[in-house]
């Protein structure tokens, strides 16, 4: 054996040590093809460097392949997710669908049809005014045994303040559109169909609690359109403007004075500041005759000029404020708007009508007119009655009024006929008062404003106030 042969044995002994290597060229190699032991040495350096760039690509690829099975369970992740999202989104759209119908509140309509207890679907009314009580009566506001009387006559409260939503939301409308060329008659059925609807109308459990008054200029009080007067409302009148609304009995019995001339501002001003006094004076233990002396020191303070003439504000000393018992609007005290007279102290629980009269004429009012309010005497005993019709009437009134006023348009409504002789028969034997209309001197001007406040325990509350007056 030569030398040059013995060191390329050597040399092929030292390729097949090299197992690495030897792999690599194997993997490199496409099958078939052979590597002469001449070039091997030559295409190690290659085959290494094939080898490396191939298991790179295939560390690169495996990556690429992880990443590609990461991003799908990503994606998988994302989607659970996003349905997750999707269901939660649609759950809570459901939800506040849902809300939404419950929240949503009920508007009154115009003319106002929709009654008050279904704007407030839970029963529960808004409170009218609340005022402290003044001086000695203070403690009252805090006082734990008072608090609690108030909330055993919480029912009671609810009952009125119901009536007083009734009157707000109507009188609120009337205002809006009485307008002058309208009869009286349409304004009096604007007012009393609006009320009949708000407070839904049902016997002696509620509604209307007395004949709506529309009283024109020198007239103060009581009037209402019999049938067919076609009396029509002028841009120059003065026109009082007093309804009632009852539930169980409970009597909200507020007015106001409607006028279209701006040139008796000042009258209304100064009715409106005397009735307020009123209310601000009235209180537990507080003596009658002192509300009116107030009252009557606002009032007399204004003036008023109208076509030249300067006339200064008097109260109508002989028209009273008065208390209000359940199915009775006057239930025997009474307010007045002068000073001097009655000692009779407030009391306790007591609900009181607090109204002001001012006059440009003499002050003092006189019946006079077609008789259109009546009423049924509160305690009334057993009268006999000889006319079979006055008997039957008797028994009207007794259904549908009981001894709440009423007026001729009101029998007219549920159909009674031929019904005044009977009328004037329950009137002459005492069963039932006739109320005709109350009247200062021809070609003065007279204003009315009104409200009905509850003595609480605790303090008192104005039960008609509004925001328009």
């Amino acid at each position: 054996m030569t030398m040059e042969s013995l060191s390329n044995d050597f040399k092929d002994k030292a390729e097949l040590n090299k197992p690495e290597l030897h792999g690599q060229q194997q993997q490199s190699e496409q099958p078939g093809s052979e590597a002469s032991p001449a070039s091997s040495g030559k295409k190690n350096k290659k085959k290494k460097k094939t080898a490396t760039a191939t298991d790179s690509n295939e560390i690169k690829e495996e990556k690429a392949n992880g990443d590609k099975a990461e991003d799908d369970d990503d994606e998988d992740d994302d989607d659970e997710e996003e349905g997750a999202n999707t269901t939660e989104a649609t759950a809570t759209k459901k939800k506040k669908k849902k809300n939404n119908k419950k929240k949503k509140k009920t508007t009154q309509t115009e003319p106002p049809t929709i009654p008050v207890s279904k704007i407030f679907s839970n029963k529960i009314y808004p409170e009218g005014e609340i005022c402290d009580y003044k001086e000695d009566n203070l403690w009252r506001t805090t006082n734990e045994e008072k608090r609690y009387l108030e909330r055993q006559n919480f029912d009671q409260y609810n009952d009125v303040r119901r009536a007083s939503e009734v009157h707000r939301q109507v009188r609120q409308y009337a205002r809006r559109n009485i307008k002058p060329g309208m009869s009286m008659i349409e304004i009096c059925e604007m007012i009393e169909n609006g009320t009949r609807n708000l407070v839904e109308a049902n016997g002696m459990e509620a509604g209307i609690g007395f004949p709506t008054g529309c009283s024109l200029n020198h007239c103060a009080a009581h009037y209402t359109p019999n049938t067919g007067d076609k009396t029509v409302i002028q841009y120059g009148d003065v026109c009082k403007i007093d309804f009632g609304v009852h539930v169980n009995g409970r009597i909200i019995d507020s007015a106001f004075t409607l006028t279209f001339d701006p040139v008796y501002d000042n009258l209304l001003a100064a009715v409106k500041d005397a009735t307020n006094t009123g209310i601000r004076e009235a209180g537990i233990d507080v003596r009658l005759c002192d509300i009116g002396a107030a009252i009557q020191e606002v009032m007399e303070s204004y003036e008023v000029e109208i076509e030249g003439k300067t006339y200064q504000v008097k109260p109508i000393r002989n028209l009273n404020g008065h208390s209000i018992d359940p199915y009775k609007i006057h239930a025997g005290k009474s307010v007045p708007i002068v000073k001097g007279g009655d000692q009779t102290k407030m009391e306790e629980g007591e609900y009181f009508a607090i109204e002001t009269f001012g006059s440009t004429g003499r002050g003092y009012v006189h019946e006079d007119m077609e008789c259109s309010h009546y009423a049924r005497v509160y305690d009334v005993q057993h009268v006999p009655l000889r006319l079979p019709r006055a008997k039957t009437l008797l028994n009207t009134i007794n259904k549908e009024f009981g001894t709440l006023p009423f007026c001729r348009r009101y029998l007219d409504r549920i159909g009674e006929q031929k019904y005044v002789l009977a009328l004037r028969n329950l009137v002459e034997v005492g069963i039932v008062d006739a109320y005709p209309p109350l009247v200062d001197t021809k070609g003065s001007y007279t204003a009315q404003y009104e409200h009905t406040i509850v003595l609480k325990p605790t303090q008192k509350e104005v039960l008609s106030r509004g925001e328009d007056y």
